[in-house]
């Protein structure tokens, strides 16, 4: 029976060559984005997994409102996890971490310098908190003792080669010398923070810090496996009591009641480190993290493309239905009984079912590398073929088998012999209508999801030409200018005497990097009157016009006024926060670091301009006078680039010979900033045009169907001197209809839907319904296009033919 089964099922295949190779194609197409989209799926729910005892596992969260700000962040102050350990006992231990940024390192017998990431500094319980392996090294001394690093495989391999790495030294330039006292294996991908080189904390004076209001630095929890995180939570207010309530009396000259009537507010959380990659995206995230929103979308739009490549299964296999009659016909009359067919049907079904997976197996392992490009992940194909979900596939199978083979199964099992052999075939209203209502559901998901690819690429493309209230383009970047030491000035004023470098700057902060230096600011000299957090930037006279930044009142920083040491220039929101209705002469003042009061006087108020990503308001922010080594910025002519670079690096070698030279533009930076969103929809896009292709080969199957079975009155039309076009337009309303449905429940869900996703920006473009009609003629269209070489090809036939038996 099996045998008869695979015989007539490769027969079939043989015949109908091209609808075989359409139904195994559609499927293949559609198990192959299943698949990848559940790799994709898998690698993002699993990320911190591995973490031992990982729900126990949390980060110390800080949420604050002050001066009618509020600000959510994943930092902590320094003293906060020692203070944690020692006054509750629900605590098993923490660890405290930072970020460096990049470094410069010359590894020890190397004249090499690298320049590394990567770089954080760590408690010296880091890797047995965190339980990473060692390849060398003890766990528990590695990070013990100031000056102390630990590295990772990779970074042991390219500074020593094969020799041992522990013991060596490596010199960090501009900061000291390290001994290497750990080599670790790399941390997973699927980790939601990364290091390639681990500093002890204790090498930075930070670490001693003892003020609570100061949050630089990570800190996480391993509570003890008979406590909960709520029940340690509901004891923090009296740990901000207790340690902050000190400070601000101190700074602010309120009590705590005070604070709290004024309608400030301060609270630690506790947040599970295993749904910090979907869930977390707050001020001071190691690395940028994904959204859960995402997770259920990608895996909504794999269920809907597996689900709309079995309805294609169903319409191909129904279009056929004419041709197979007479051999279901001529099976009943040879003694085959109703439930024989069925299973001969679903059989077929089952073994396209199992070439298209093997087909999927197959692409998947070429487009993979591809796959990963786009997604910027390190996804194997060998997730795909472990034990368990083999089993998963070979239940998928069977289940895709059933699901596209049953109709025709059924349907096809249902005919008449003595109807089927004299050609009276009645295929009814009921098989259409189903039909019909899988190509609506087919294309009211490809009208959703075309909505979806056009707001997608209208709001990347609103972030890309927003105007940001500063000018990105022709801006060069010039890496680690902090490497120049004291000739950094002198490197800047020789690069401005090139006559392609229109004007120069140096300073803290970036209007493009989300990182800012955060401040309570009051109003005049008395520390009684409200506070607000304000971001506090070094800038020196140039950064304002290097950065085209509007001045919409007062002035700009010059070296023609001393005072303007003390003074500063705030933005439109700075004023609007703070109440100024005449800003300019206004005294803010923030405390020193000796506790006494230092104030500066606003002397221009600049447009507001977006420094963080558009996902996010435009915070109070205020610029200063002072020396900074952190970043140096040129803004250069538009033409000849290449040779303007090339004359940076020339004098960046006569000022700091040996020092590698490395660059960027501003505008890159903006991109880096919204890659999340602009990499999600790269992928939305790709995957819903796969959607709207398999749905598209759905259509065809029913223009098909429709073809052959009206085949009759077409040839009786001609004959009667109907017109081709006036054939094709009858054929065509049917699935004109069909659509039209089609969008009209596709345009409310996708309006809602697409709403939503819109609402996670501050700053986004308008949604109309332009875009939606837009959408909906675009599936017409392309609709059209796919019937109408069917449609064509029958009004075109030759009457003759469809005629002779009558």
């Amino acid at each position: 029976m099996l045998k008869n089964f695979f015989n007539v099922t490769f027969r079939s295949i043989l015949k109908h060559k091209f609808y075989s190779f359409i139904n195994i194609l559609g499927l293949s197409i559609g198990i192959t984005c299943f698949l990848m989209i559940t790799l994709y799926v898998k690698d993002e729910l699993s990320y911190d997994k591995h973490l031992p005892a990982i729900e126990r596992l949390y980060r110390l969260d800080f949420t604050g409102t002050i001066g009618g700000n509020t600000f959510i962040t994943s930092l902590s102050s320094v003293p906060a996890a020692q203070a944690l350990i020692n006054d509750y006992p629900e605590v098993e231990s923490a660890v405290r971490m930072r970020e460096r940024g990049n470094e410069m390192i010359k590894p020890e017998g190397q004249m090499q310098i690298f320049n590394e990431e990567k770089i954080l500094l760590a408690d010296s319980n880091f890797f047995e908190f965190f339980q990473l392996p060692l390849l060398e090294g003890d766990p528990a001394t590695a990070l013990a003792a100031p000056k102390k690093a630990a590295i990772s495989e990779s970074i042991a391999k390219k500074y020593f080669g094969d020799e041992p790495a522990v013991g060596k030294t490596i010199e960090v330039q501009g900061w000291d010398n390290f001994e290497v006292t750990a080599v670790y294996k790399e941390m997973p991908s699927n980790q939601h923070f990364h290091a390639d080189v681990l500093f002890s904390i204790t090498s930075t004076s930070e670490a001693f810090n003892t003020q609570w209001m100061g949050f630089n630095f990570v800190t996480y929890l391993k509570i003890k496996p008979e406590n909960t995180a709520s029940a340690l939570e509901a004891k923090f207010p009296d740990m901000i009591t207790k340690y902050i309530g000190p400070e601000i009396q101190k700074f602010m000259g309120q009590s705590m009641e005070e604070f709290h009537e004024a309608g400030g507010q301060l609270g630690y959380a506790l947040y599970p480190v295993r749904d910090i990659h979907l869930n977390s995206s707050k001020l001071g995230e190691f690395e940028a993290n994904s959204d859960v929103t995402y997770v259920y979308l990608f895996s909504v739009i794999a269920f809907f493309i597996l689900l709309i490549a079995c309805i294609n299964f169903m319409n191909l296999s129904t279009a056929r239905s004419a041709n197979r009659a007479k051999e279901v016909g001529v099976r009943k009359v040879l003694g085959a009984q109703r439930p024989v067919i069925v299973r001969q049907f679903l059989a077929e079904a089952l073994i396209l079912s199992f070439f298209s997976f093997m087909l999927a197996y197959g692409l998947c392992f070429l487009l993979l590398p591809s796959f990963n490009t786009l997604a910027e992940k390190q996804l194997a194909i060998s997730a795909l073929l472990t034990p368990g979900f083999i089993i998963t596939i070979l239940g998928l199978i069977f289940a895709v088998g059933l699901l596209a083979g049953s109709y025709p199964a059924f349907y096809l099992s249902g005919f008449k012999p003595v109807e089927v052999l004299k050609g009276k075939l009645n295929l009814g209203m009921k098989s259409g209508a189903i039909r019909s209502i899988l190509v609506v559901f087919q294309f009211t998901l490809s009208i959703i999801m075309i909505v979806g690819t056009m707001v997608i690429y209208d709001q990347l493309n609103f972030i890309r030409n927003k105007k940001l209230g500063y000018q990105k383009d022709h801006l060069i970047i010039i890496n680690d200018p902090w490497l120049l030491k004291d000739n950094l000035n002198a490197f800047k004023t020789e690069a401005l005497r090139n006559s392609s470098i229109i004007s120069g700057t140096l300073s803290s902060f970036l209007p493009v990097n989300g990182n800012n230096n955060n401040n309570l600011y009051f109003k005049g000299k008395n520390p009684q009157n409200e506070s607000h957090i304000v971001s506090d930037w070094r800038v020196d006279q140039d950064y304002v016009p290097t950065f085209g930044i509007e001045i919409k009142d007062g002035r700009n920083f010059s070296r023609e006024f001393p005072s303007d040491s003390s003074a500063i220039v705030v933005n439109e929101a700075f004023v609007k926060q703070f109440g100024l209705e005449n800003p300019i002469g206004e005294l803010i003042s923030t405390h020193g670091d000796d506790d006494d009061i230092v104030s500066y006087k606003i002397i221009g108020v600049m447009g507001d301009f977006h420094y963080a990503s558009l996902r996010e308001s435009i915070y109070p922010l205020m610029m200063k006078l002072a020396s900074s080594r952190g970043n140096i910025t040129f803004k250069v002519a538009g033409d000849n680039i290449d040779q303007t670079i090339a004359t940076l690096k020339s004098t960046w070698e006569q000022f700091g010979p040996g020092q590698p030279f490395s660059y960027n533009f501003i505008d890159q930076q903006f991109e880096d900033v919204h890659k999340s969103e602009m990499r999600i929809g790269s992928i939305f896009m790709v995957f819903a045009s796969l959607a709207v292709f398999i749905a598209c080969l759905g259509l065809f199957g029913l223009a098909a169907f429709t073809a052959e079975q009206r085949n009759k009155e077409i040839g009786v039309r001609k004959v009667l001197g109907a017109s081709v076009s006036s054939i094709m337009g009858l054929l065509s309303w049917e699935f004109v209809k069909l659509i039209g449905i089609s969008f009209v429940i596709a345009a409310p869900t996708a309006y809602f839907a697409v709403g939503k996703w819109l609402d996670n920006f501050a700053y986004r473009t308008d949604l109309n319904l332009v875009t939606i009609f837009i959408a909906g003629l675009l599936s017409l269209v392309v609709a059209w296009l796919t019937m109408s070489f069917q449609t064509w090809r029958a009004a075109r036939a030759n009457p003759v033919n469809s005629l002779r038996s009558e």
